[in-house]
């Protein structure tokens, strides 16, 4: 459980460390996101995921 709190921080501080470093990019990137097809958007989320997974992955073992 502390691993997954320790995750959700960074996750935060990244995502509010972009947010506040470049306002203008993360709207320009939500417009685009909003105007892709929901498949699309849906590989790419799967992509993160498995990347994100096998860093985990690699860390742990």
């Amino acid at each position: 459980m502390t691993d997954f709190l320790t995750a959700l921080g960074l996750l935060l501080v990244i995502e509010g460390v972009v947010y506040a470093a470049f306002p203008s990019l993360v709207k320009r990137l939500a417009a685009e996101a909003s105007q892709s097809h929901e498949q699309s958007l849906r590989i790419g989320g799967l992509v993160a995921a498995v990347i994100g997974f096998g860093i985990i992955w690699l860390l742990r073992h």
